[in-house]
């Protein structure tokens, strides 16, 4: 029984027994009871503004054309935001860095002579020099 309609009673509705039986297939497919599968049919009717002898077909194509349209209207404010605002702003940040650049300096090395040997400056004493 469902919680909010416990203390509702119930009503007959007359319908032919074979819908009756697909009806309660279809109930316990979506393990709802029958008052809450009836009632959630009737307010998706109602939200959709759908008929029940309206196909989703031609429903379906209106609104897969509505998102086309839309999705293209997103990417083209995408594209717009990028061409007034994002690139101007990189290039004119790129611009800055650019006209920054530390001063390179070359490097002090130590030249080495090959043919001459430098002079030790320390030389370790021998306990016998002492």
């Amino acid at each position: 029984m469902d919680r909010e309609f416990r203390k509702e009673r119930f009503e007959t509705l007359k319908i032919k027994s074979s819908v009756a039986k697909k009806f309660k297939r279809y109930c316990k497919a979506n393990s709802k009871s029958q008052s809450m599968t009836l009632l959630s049919m009737l307010e998706f009717f109602e939200a959709s503004g759908l008929s029940p002898e309206e196909r989703l077909g031609p429903n379906i194509k209106t609104l897969e054309s509505l998102l086309k349209k839309r999705i293209n209207a997103v990417i083209a404010i995408v594209r717009d935001i990028e061409k007034n605002q994002t690139n101007p702003t990189v290039a004119m940040m790129q611009s800055l860095f650019e006209g920054v650049e530390p001063d390179k300096k070359e490097l002090l090395l130590e030249k080495e002579d090959k043919g001459k040997k430098q002079p030790t400056k320390f030389v370790e004493r021998n306990q016998m020099d002492l």
